[in-house]
């Protein structure tokens, strides 16, 4: 690309910071970002001139807006360190990311409750398993006695002995 006059560098640079002034208040295009690949497009100038060159020789020289690109940067990095985010999807992206983690959370605590009761449920039916194996232990126990006389079955609708109900 050859040299651009003193006038047209000028036009760029209001452009680019308009654009950037945009950009920053959060009116992004459609599918554009807060990025500088947009800056560049709603500016009308190309990306590279954001970047640094390098002469023949290999030395380092700073590209005609790269001075604008860490203006940009920096402004963007406040923003985000005051809380503001200028690209709503990124505040969506966050936002998404912390419900994400907190349901995670919750499933953890149910998963950990769930098993919970997984062993209370075991440990209840082995209970009662080693308990009806008693009762019928001492069932055959007492019919082999013989002393032992079973109750008569209590009648339904009647009160039992001394009872006042």
């Amino acid at each position: 690309m050859g040299r651009i006059s003193e006038d047209t560098r000028a036009r760029n640079e209001e452009a680019i910071r308009a654009a950037m002034d945009r950009l920053l208040r959060g009116d992004l295009p459609p599918g554009g970002k807060c990025d500088l690949r947009t800056l560049a497009s709603e500016a009308g100038v190309p990306r590279t001139a954001f970047y640094a060159k390098k002469h023949r020789d290999g030395t380092a020289r700073p590209g005609p807006y790269q001075h604008l690109a860490q203006e940009f940067e920096r402004r963007l990095a406040a923003l985000r360190d005051a809380g503001t985010v200028p690209d709503p999807r990124t505040a969506q992206i966050e936002k998404l990311k912390e419900a994400n983690s907190t349901l995670k959370s919750r499933l953890d605590q149910r998963d950990a409750e769930l098993e919970a009761l997984k062993d209370f449920k075991r440990r209840a039916l082995s209970q009662i398993a080693a308990q009806h194996l008693e009762i019928e232990r001492l069932r055959e126990q007492a019919a082999a006695v013989g002393n032992v006389r079973r109750l008569p079955s209590r009648r339904s609708g009647t009160a039992p002995c001394g009872s006042c109900s």
